[in-house]
């Protein structure tokens, strides 16, 4: 059939409804009226949120995602836990599964954990019918597509009239944008060896997208981009935050600092704002992939290259925690802290790898008491993240979940702003200082405060990467 150059994708099927499968579906059938897209997971409460009526209930929050989902679910865009249904019609396979860090065995630690990738590669083999393109879009090391290959083309479960073909497909979206991302991306990768399953993938992006940005590689190539790509922009990060440091403790500005060396053309001004770390599903997963990579051919040096990187995010964060009890007298018990922001961004509801996460822990074992506050993430989420027992009596004493800023803010002793949502760049300060114990202090990890507006108040301050505030 793709001798002929003639295939053509009528369905297609996502494995994996999380925060990459659902939106960059709905993107495709949006776009796509003339295909059918269906996206399979065995999590049912998780179907059942991408079927809820009310779209403030769908389990991935962006800007953006409800509308189109609105449009198109029901009509060519469906949600099911019928997998093997959805393998068995379809012509185009995405496999959009969680690759966690192995937790044991070899590379644990490092090494991305495949076992559900290679589930997804044997109900392929089981149920698909004809010749099947398969394409990778999780987030996998370096020559997992072999893997997949291997599975596919001589599993005994695979049929013998079957041909795969299997494409490296990479995400390359920022959460809070990825709407945008998919409507207007940098760039689209597609790695392959046939041809004719990667234009077949190609027709499919071109429809909106500009050709121009659609490159193609072989699937090593595109598996090793999408891994050095989060590696480069988690070393930004560290790279500035470093900075930061430095800025408090010389007298310099770090947005000044930021904004000079951005206009370099050869440096560029994104991935230069500083905080309280990097977090998010990928970026430290895919720097521990890389680090195990190197170590694997033998290449040490560029894996204790890579392993500071690490290091220096880990560090930023037990700064920030040690900066908190030192300012507030060397003690913490007992002590409100509010805590304004708990996903690792704004405009997504995603807390993997957040900042915040290892932040309240140190907080916690401070003997803290954290009042929680984050429009998007629920408390279940925060639970689950923090390892509290929720119905544990004194655990609910330390950690509580606000309702708004000003009932995480009430009676506070400190205020920590660990997310950069829109809302907290227009808190009226001389309003909620006023219900905070003194003396308060205000942790300003992500630069959001004017300080014209605190200037005045009764209330200390302390600024991420700013001499003035330290």
């Amino acid at each position: 059939m793709f001798e002929n150059n003639n295939f053509k994708i009528n369905k297609i099927c996502c494995i994996g409804a999380g925060y990459v499968g659902g939106p960059t579906m709905a993107m495709i059938a949006f776009k796509c009226k003339d295909i059918k897209v269906e996206v399979v997971d065995l999590d049912k409460k998780k179907i059942s949120l991408w079927n809820d009526k009310n779209l403030e209930n769908l389990p991935v929050f962006e800007p953006g995602l409800s509308q189109i989902i609105s449009e198109c679910r029901n009509k060519n865009l469906t949600f099911s836990n019928n997998i093997k249904s959805a393998i068995e019609t379809s012509d185009m396979i995405f496999i959009a599964v969680n690759t966690p860090t192995k937790s044991s065995g070899i590379g644990a630690g490092e090494a991305s954990d495949l076992r559900f990738v290679e589930s997804c590669a044997r109900d392929i083999a089981l149920y698909a019918s004809d010749n099947t393109i398969v394409v990778e879009k999780s987030t996998i090391p370096v020559k997992t597509a072999d893997i997949i290959n291997k599975i596919l083309n001589t599993s005994n479960n695979s049929k013998k009239d079957s041909k795969f073909y299997v494409l490296s497909n990479p995400e390359f979206l920022a959460e809070g944008t990825a709407i945008n991302d998919l409507l207007n991306p940098n760039r689209v990768l597609i790695g392959g060896e046939n041809h004719y399953a990667i234009e077949a993938l190609s027709d499919i992006y071109s429809v909106w997208i500009d050709k121009k940005k659609i490159i193609k590689t072989n699937v090593w190539s595109s598996e090793l981009s999408k891994l050095t790509a989060n590696a480069f922009l988690a070393q930004r990060l560290s790279s500035v935050n470093t900075i930061s440091a430095i800025c408090e403790t010389t007298g310099a500005n770090i947005k000044e600092v930021s904004k000079a060396i951005g206009m370099d053309k050869r440096i560029g001004e994104y991935f230069l704002n500083h905080g309280p770390g990097f977090g998010g599903s990928c970026f430290k997963k895919d720097i521990l992939n890389l680090i195990y990579l190197s170590k694997f051919y033998g290449l040490f040096e560029v894996a204790e290259y890579w392993k500071q990187v690490l290091k220096i995010n880990d560090w930023q964060k037990e700064r920030i925690s040690k900066l908190i009890v030192n300012k507030l007298f060397g003690n913490l018990k007992s002590k409100k802290i509010a805590i304004l922001g708990f996903a690792f961004k704004a405009n997504t509801n995603d807390t993997r790898e957040s900042s915040a996460i290892d932040i309240c822990k140190n907080l916690i074992e401070e003997g803290a008491n954290l009042s929680i506050y984050d429009p998007k993430v629920s408390f279940e989420r925060i639970a689950l993240d923090l390892n509290l027992d929720v119905a544990g009596e004194d655990q609910n004493k330390k950690v509580n979940s606000a309702k708004s800023i000003e009932e995480s803010m009430k009676n506070a002793d400190a205020a920590v702003i660990l997310t950069e949502w829109e809302e907290f760049f227009n808190i009226e300060w001389n309003l909620f200082s006023e219900s905070m114990r003194k003396p308060a202090w205000i942790f300003d990890c992500r630069d959001v405060i004017r300080t014209s507006e605190i200037d005045h108040l009764k209330i200390n301050l302390w600024k991420c990467g700013y001499a003035k505030f330290s």
